[in-house]
C-alpha cells in the first residue's frame, strides 16, 4: 500500500532495539551469575579487595560482596 513493509517503521525498529538491550542486559546478569561466585574467591584468595575486584569486573559492590 504504502511502499514499506513493518521492519522499515519506526516503531518496529524502535521495539526492535529495545528487546536487543533487553536481551543484552538479561545475559549480562546471567553471566555474573555464573562467573561471579566462582572468580571472586579466587580473586580475593590472592589479595584483591573487594573493591577492586568490582572495578575490574565492572560490577557493583554489593555482588561481589555476595560471594565474599
Amino acid at each position: 500500500m504504502l511502499g514499506i513493509t513493518l521492519e522499515q517503521t519506526r516503531v518496529y525498529q524502535e521495539a526492535k532495539a529495545e528487546g536487543r538491550k533487553q536481551g543484552l542486559e538479561e545475559g549480562r546478569k546471567e553471566q555474573e551469575a555464573e562467573l561471579l561466585p566462582v572468580i571472586v574467591p579466587l580473586l580475593l584468595k590472592i589479595g584483591m579487595s573487594v573493591e577492586d575486584i568490582a572495578q575490574q569486573l565492572n560490577v557493583a559492590v554489593e555482588s561481589v560482596e555476595k560471594y565474599r
